[in-house]
């Protein structure tokens, strides 16, 4: 089968790349001809002010051979022209997370394409920042696609709202290679890690907050910071200067394994969340997890089995799960808990899936 995946790829950086690339290797390892269809320019400077792509422009993992970065937000004649070229393909896969420039190209080439066969992942199904036109622009999109793919069971509900198509919630498996070679030391090292961009939503100043309330944890921030000068300001006046250490910038593959295996727990204080790789990966080292009931991470972590679970939004209830984590054996127990991950198996039903074949059979 010809399948042609519409979302980003090398060298654009970040999990939803990562899982489009991956996604591609493994559709072609079941013996499918497929070509990612990416983006020059996926949306205005003003609207991600971070840097989109990997330093160096290598990408991150294996880079897709056949690829091409033709589609611009502000090029309806691409739009068109794209569309119209994929109608030689069987089926195209769209990877979807903000409505507001994805939307008009994506109406675009379903218009071009016809009657083909549609799939569409949606990592979001509305934006961590809504904008007007959102809903319109989702519902006008998910109702002319084949079937809707989701990772959670509350963005399948989220998507019933915009479509009548069918919609099912398929976990989202690790895209990153190499994970879980580097040894833990034996010893707790009083040290959490915050991993990944630092954006409002995701609670940075919440768990800052929290860490107030607890003496001796230090905490580890990697990753581009967008509002670097503010949370440095926040930092000093919560007295945190010295248990608090920023690593402002692009985090590579090959930093993970020391940043994992020097840490006792992944923090993911988020505010709202829908898709995450970073449960797994924290798991595939061997550690826990300390996270908000937020969708995200509500369904990946056990609570009290391979991690903890707090309220969204709340320092003093994630202060609570810091302290529990700390208790005398607590830490050890979550890493025993921590289950093995079948990623070909799991890379298995989501191929299956975005094929629209697991659909049909219902």
């Amino acid at each position: 089968m010809r399948i042609a995946i519409v979302g980003p790829t090398s060298p654009y950086k970040g999990g939803i790349a990562q899982e489009t690339t991956e996604l591609a290797h493994r559709l072609q390892a079941a013996g499918h001809d497929v070509k990612i269809v990416s983006w020059k320019v996926m949306y205005p400077k003003l609207l991600y002010p971070g840097n989109q792509f990997v330093p160096g422009g290598q990408g991150e993992g294996l880079p897709f051979a056949n690829s091409s970065r033709d589609l611009n937000w502000k090029n309806p004649a691409g739009w068109l022209r794209e569309g119209h070229r994929l109608r030689t393909y069987d089926h195209v896969i769209f990877v979807w997370w903000v409505p507001t420039f994805q939307g008009p190209a994506y109406l675009a080439m379903l218009k071009a394409l016809g009657a083909k066969s549609t799939s569409l992942i949606a990592h979001n199904v509305l934006p961590h920042e809504p904008r007007p036109g959102d809903k319109a622009l989702t519902k006008a999109v998910f109702s002319r696609v084949g079937h809707i793919i989701t990772h959670t069971d509350e963005l399948a509900r989220l998507a019933q709202k915009f479509t009548a198509k069918p919609v099912e919630t398929v976990p989202l498996p690790l895209a990153l290679p190499g994970s879980g070679a580097a040894k833990r030391p034996a010893e707790l090292t009083k040290q959490l890690l915050f991993f990944g961009i630092v954006r409002p939503y995701k609670g940075l100043d919440v768990l800052l907050r929290a860490l107030k309330e607890i003496p001796d944890i230090k905490l580890h921030v990697a990753g581009e910071i967008w509002d670097l000068k503010n949370y440095q300001k926040l930092i000093t006046e919560l007295s945190l200067d010295e248990r608090v250490t920023l690593q402002p910038g692009y985090v590579s593959d090959d930093d993970l394994p020391e940043l994992f295996t020097h840490s006792d727990a992944l923090i993911l204080p988020y505010r709202s969340g829908t898709g995450s790789q970073h449960v797994a990966i924290a798991h595939s080292y061997g550690l826990p997890v300390i996270a908000t009931s937020v969708p995200a991470f509500a369904n990946q972590v056990k609570d009290g089995q391979d991690g903890l679970l707090c309220r969204p939004g709340s320092a003093e209830s994630l202060a609570q799960a810091i302290k529990e984590f700390y208790k005398p054996g607590v830490a050890k127990k979550l890493q025993k808990g921590i289950p093995h991950l079948s990623v070909d198996q799991q890379w298995a039903a989501y191929v299956a899936a975005c094929l629209g074949r697991t659909a049909a059979a219902k």
